[in-house]
């Protein structure tokens, strides 16, 4: 287990008895990472478990990342910094979940279409190792929780909760149960909410949640403009922002979130309605193929170097590569 209390300061959760104190993360991707951060910043421990030692030296090292972009975009103190990563731990063994009052999944699936069986494993496994209380959700917005719950011995506590990326800003938590969710896993989450001071939607029971079933389409329907040639990747993004005040515009969006992300929800929503209005486009389709996922890799719909987005200069039908 990788114990982030090298950062010289005793692991103490700063919350008071009866409050939530400890919460298990299964899987140390972006989300998995962003969540923890917010998590112990609100003051409670982290247990993140991952597949292997190598993993969780680079989890480990990407946290560290993620507050250094904190410290130098909003102010945050070095100080800050230790104590937030005292509060995280690192481990590839189940058992150090024992104690979590919610056990979070997730999980990067490989497969395209949600990967429900490897959902439904992290679910088992969980269960083994926490008491009949806890809380056992996922972060997926693409799979419904009774699908999940059906494993579970106590069904009852399985709930979804969607949060949005960046998580340390975006002051919701999109909220779905099943029809076997009860009334103290609710609480338990309505609680963990209010001390990460986020609001919670309550969203009734669909694949992709309000969110993720809003923004597949505008990033589409960009898509569409893009190829008919209507107007270039930066155009429609300023569209977007100067006309209707959004903070990025749909490819500035989907870079962000990860073109091969952003595929996985569309076949996911696809194969679960049938409606044109999910299908990937050709144009996300082909980026992804060439191991264009967006920002994270430094190019997709844009380039980026050293945190700034560039414009590509050359034709989209030539991924924005200059033509020869």
């Amino acid at each position: 287990m990788e114990v982030l209390e090298d950062y010289g300061l005793k692991k103490r959760s700063r919350t008071q008895d009866g409050l939530i104190k400890k919460i298990g993360i299964v899987g140390g991707g972006t989300m998995g990472q962003e969540i923890s951060v917010t998590v112990s910043k609100a003051g409670m421990d982290v247990v993140i478990v991952d597949i292997s030692e190598e993993r969780l030296s680079i989890i480990s090292q990407l946290i560290s990342d993620l507050l250094d972009n904190m410290i130098n975009r909003w102010g945050m103190t070095p100080g800050e910094k230790k104590s937030i990563m005292s509060r995280i731990r690192l481990t590839t063994d189940y058992a150090e979940l024992k104690d979590s009052n919610i056990v979070i999944e997730c999980i990067n699936t490989e497969k395209t279409i949600s990967n429900l069986e490897e959902r439904k494993n992290v679910f088992r496994k969980v269960e083994q190792h926490v008491d009949d209380q806890t809380v056992i959700a996922t972060n997926a917005s693409t799979v419904l929780v009774a699908d999940l719950a059906v494993v579970l011995k106590h069904p009852e506590r399985a709930v979804g909760i969607h949060f949005l990326s960046p998580v340390h800003s975006v002051d919701i938590i999109e909220l779905n149960k099943c029809v076997v969710t009860n009334k103290n896993t609710i609480d338990i989450i309505n609680k963990f909410a209010r001390m990460l001071k986020k609001e919670i939607i309550n969203v009734t029971a669909s694949p992709g949640n309000i969110s993720t079933r809003l923004i597949i389409p505008l990033i589409n329907e960009a898509c569409e403009l893009l190829m008919e040639g209507v107007g270039t990747v930066e155009d429609i993004d300023k569209t977007l922002m100067k006309g209707f005040g959004m903070q990025m515009g749909p490819f500035a969006l989907a870079d962000k979130i990860g073109l091969d992300k952003l595929l996985k929800w569309m076949e996911g929503l696809y194969d679960e309605f049938g409606d044109k209005k999910y299908k990937t486009s050709p144009i996300i389709k082909r980026l992804v193929r060439s191991q264009m996922y967006g920002r994270r890799v430094g190019e997709g719909f844009y380039k980026y170097e050293n945190s700034r987005r560039i414009s590509k200069p050359g034709s989209i039908l030539n991924l924005g590569r200059e033509d020869f």
